[in-house]
């Protein structure tokens, strides 16, 4: 009992998120746990995260994950594009992890509409609401599983074993990833990035599988 209290006075004054049956809140304590790429370009105001005044780049978990549960509400702007990362690395976004796409409802098309495996495999259908609304969305990977759940509705259910190739789909079409996606690694950081116009984010909780 004596060394429980101990632990509880020692989360209280270190501000560390502790794990419940829901999950962790990733942004309970603000920025702490978080990487960003550039110097305050990332903000955490009354629970929302978003790009500051002088935005720029990506903002990383200081943690790598691998099999997990990660929900969120997003809000975009106008025109706006932008994303989560997981099992990526921070160093390589681009081409050393996966994103799912975010971006403005009725902005892009095939693989890149919002729900989408980025220029992997399209969403099964444009399930985001219009800029300045708060959608709800979950990312559940399990080995080479990805799912994914946006307002209520499953987009998203990829087998990342099924892309064998580089620079190819499955369906044939070509993609931007020089590393076949089956052996790009499982593990990894999430993040969010900021290419260009304002997105925020709330209620972001992972939980591992």
């Amino acid at each position: 009992m004596k060394s429980l209290l101990c632990l509880l006075i020692t989360l209280l004054y270190t501000g560390v998120s502790t794990p419940t049956e829901d999950g962790i809140d990733l942004l309970a304590n603000g920025l702490k746990g978080w990487n960003v790429a550039k110097s305050n370009a990332w903000v955490v105001e009354d629970g929302v995260l978003h790009p500051s005044e002088k935005p720029g780049g990506y903002i990383w978990t200081e943690k790598p994950y691998e099999n997990f549960e990660l929900t969120l509400d997003y809000k975009t702007s106008e025109k706006c594009n932008s994303g989560v990362f997981f099992r990526s690395d921070p160093k390589n976004p681009v081409q050393g992890g996966f994103e799912i796409q975010i971006a403005s409802h009725g902005l892009y098309s095939g693989k890149h509409i919002v729900g989408s495996l980025y220029d992997a495999k399209s969403p099964t259908e444009s399930a985001g609401k219009p800029d300045g609304e708060w959608n709800q969305m979950k990312i559940t990977c399990e080995g080479p599983m990805v799912k994914v759940v946006l307002n209520g509705k499953n987009v998203m259910n990829a087998n990342l074993d099924k892309w064998t190739t580089p620079k190819l789909n499955p369906d044939g079409t070509k993609n931007k990833f020089k590393t076949a996606l089956k052996k790009l690694p499982r593990t990894g950081n999430i993040g969010f990035q900021y290419h260009g116009h304002p997105v925020w984010f709330r209620n972001v909780v992972i939980k591992k599988k």
